[in-house]
């Protein structure tokens, strides 16, 4: 019972902890070069605090009790929705830029039952945009970009998404009038309107802390490459998508080399084709060679059989690390 109540009140105080955190990454700018030295991300946002830096640790496991269980989504449904994301800039792909975003991405459509199948970097060339956005948006349920909807000329996702879908793209009379608002006539300048323009049929996605706006056409999501933006924009965008099965998953430790339970895991993955069977290798608190292993289901069943044939296979271990 003490147990029951204790795992309770984990849970909600993780729900609390994360529910501040959303909030808390609409205000402030994770750090990220600027791809261009002509702009800065305050043009992006209304707030100048936004121009601060900061790095936000991700939990890379999302452990409660030691199983991540999504926190939202369907329980009943029955379809897997997919996605792709499409990171665009020549700055990732030089290295001058570190991406910020797919992590969060990642753990952010995997809690509501979506299931990121592809990630695409290209550079800042149409032609190249425009072939990955028909390719993706054709093979799965959702296509997320991030990057290019900035004021300079290399910031082209907005013209390329048009061209994809064969729509035309102008400047969209909600956004202008919000500049007006934020810039002078003699400051609205030809860079800073390039950020309102958007593809015919488009739907907007702003907020009060947004000036420039990402957009939704079909299925393809455009977002600013600027985390808190990006994640300001996926808060605004989520609660719309179709959710679909949510994604399970349990940890154990192995206390073994990876190559010493490389065999039998294999074994245990061909007998459960239904789960996901993770092997990852690190150096424990002894400096020892050590590995996680994790297992990933939509049916808590097959997670559950799957776990037990590993820790199994682990207790019959013989090995010395």
């Amino acid at each position: 019972m003490l147990d029951a109540v204790s795992s309770s009140l984990r849970r909600s105080l993780t729900t609390v902890l994360a529910a501040g955190f959303v909030a808390l990454s609409i205000f402030v700018v994770l750090p990220r070069a600027a791809s261009a030295a002509t702009w800065s991300p305050c043009m992006y946002t209304i707030l100048e605090t936004d121009c601060a830096t900061y790095d936000f640790p991700m939990d890379r496991t999302g452990a409660v009790g030691g199983t991540r269980v999504a926190t939202s989504g369907d329980p009943n449904a029955t379809v897997t929705n997919t996605a792709a994301l499409l990171v665009i800039g020549d700055e990732i792909l030089s290295g001058r830029t570190k991406d910020k975003n797919i992590g969060y991405i990642a753990d952010h459509l995997t809690a509501i039952g979506i299931q990121l199948k592809e990630v695409r970097v290209v550079p800042d060339e149409e032609a190249e945009v425009v072939g990955a956005v028909n390719a993706l948006r054709a093979r799965y349920t959702y296509v997320f970009t991030t990057g290019g909807i900035g004021p300079t000329h290399d910031d082209i996702t907005a013209d390329s998404v048009a061209k994809a879908f064969g729509v035309g793209i102008d400047h969209h009379p909600e956004v202008v009038a919000r500049f007006r608002e934020r810039w002078t006539e003699q400051d609205l300048n030809e860079s800073r309107l390039r950020m309102a323009r958007v593809p015919d049929g488009a739907e907007l996605i702003q907020s009060a802390t947004i000036l420039a706006p990402g957009f939704k056409l079909g299925n393809v999501i455009v977002m600013a490459g600027i985390p808190s933006i990006m994640q300001a924009m996926m808060d605004i965008v989520a609660p719309k998508l179709k959710s679909g099965v949510r994604m399970l998953s349990d940890t154990v430790r192995a206390n073994a080399r990876e190559g010493d339970i490389g065999g039998p895991l294999r074994e245990i993955a061909n007998a459960h084709p239904d789960t996901i069977i993770g092997s990852y290798p690190f150096m424990d608190d002894d400096k020892k060679p050590n590995t996680n292993l994790v297992v990933r289901s939509r049916d808590p069943e097959k997670l559950n059989a799957a776990m037990a044939a590993v820790k199994e296979m682990l207790a019959g271990l013989n090995v010395a690390r």
